[in-house]
């Protein structure tokens, strides 16, 4: 009863929408309700824009950060055409980060205000990239397993309410699409090869699986946005969903490879739901938080690309002054 300005005391998004305009709300709510897209003009919630800027901000950052452990590995990737391989998907990564940078800024957040949130530690990013790729292993486990997690959790919010976010992951899964394929074929070929790569990357995915089984974020007993972010369409599916997903999907390709996973407890029940150990979930926090083995290296590395790249930035912006014409 949004029109007569009534808010359901017992409903806990209350306090989220008591500061907006009813009638405005209504109408914003019956159109997201009717599946509609919306667009960077149109009137939105406050807290509809916040956290979408909260959640793609942290998905660019994300991808360009994500770009780092993989392309460390570019000079030692065996073979010549695993080098240029590895090489267009880290440049894919940086193209999707650029992609979704430009659907921030159409909420009204900089460019320059998100690299700034990143760089200092303001703004937060996937759990998965504080983490090293050691071998060559590494590095296929996260262009396979964590690329797969990414296109689960992306071809939902594909469909959700904003229109530029959504257009921007229509291309980006279809990019995504060409790493799976190329980490699942880096896999096989380590797990069906000799006795020194099998062991290899069973100990590669023995280090990446609870990092793996954070990716999704926080079971939703204890997530603080998905009611909302669900209701609104900006996530579309929850957490523990995506989750279930990537293990009905995945957890039989692992073990088809005769790979093992360090959780003895995980196996689908009768319901063909997955049971699994809980994720340390104080862990999740504390690498999120900037306490991870590799945070602090990752974003000074982005600190000097932003730095060495400043007078770039400089000279186009002095370029692009001079070849204004005045309006008078």
């Amino acid at each position: 009863m949004y029109g007569n300005a009534y808010i359901d005391p017992n409903d806990k998004s209350h306090a989220i929408i008591a500061g907006e305009d009813p009638q405005k709300l209504a109408e914003f709510e019956d159109r997201i309700s009717r599946g509609e897209k919306v667009e960077p003009k149109d009137w939105m919630p406050a807290e509809y824009r916040k956290q979408l800027i909260r959640m793609i901000e942290q998905h660019a950052h994300s991808e360009i950060i994500g770009a780092l452990p993989e392309g460390t590995w570019i000079t030692r990737a065996p073979g010549f055409r695993r080098k240029l391989a590895l090489m267009a998907k880290v440049q894919d990564e940086v193209g999707h980060a650029q992609l979704l940078y430009s659907a921030a800024e159409t909420l009204g957040k900089s460019r320059e205000a998100m690299i700034n949130d990143l760089i200092t530690g303001k703004s937060k990013y996937s759990n998965v990239f504080n983490y090293p790729a050691y071998t060559w292993a590494d590095a296929c486990i996260i262009a396979w397993l964590i690329d797969a997690g990414a296109i689960i959790n992306q071809v939902a919010n594909a469909k959700g309410s904003y229109g530029p976010y959504g257009r921007a992951l229509d291309r980006i899964c279809t990019e995504e699409s060409f790493h799976l394929k190329y980490g699942h074929d880096n896999v096989v070929t380590l797990a069906t090869g000799t006795l020194k790569q099998r062991e290899m990357v069973q100990a590669a995915l023995t280090r990446w699986w609870p990092p793996i089984m954070h990716f999704f974020g926080p079971s939703d007993k204890i997530s603080n946005h998905t009611e909302i972010l669900m209701r609104w369409k900006v996530k579309m599916a929850t957490n523990d969903d995506m989750r279930q997903q990537f293990l009905n999907m995945y957890v039989p390709k692992i073990w088809d490879l005769g790979l093992t996973l360090p959780d003895k407890n995980l196996k689908k029940n009768a319901a063909g739901t997955w049971e699994y150990t809980e994720p340390d979930w104080e862990e999740f926090k504390r690498v999120i938080n900037g306490g991870g083995p590799c945070n602090a290296e990752r974003l000074a590395v982005r600190r000097m690309a932003e730095e060495r790249g400043r007078w770039v930035r400089e000279a186009l912006n002095t370029a692009e002054s001079k070849y204004i014409i005045p309006l008078a």
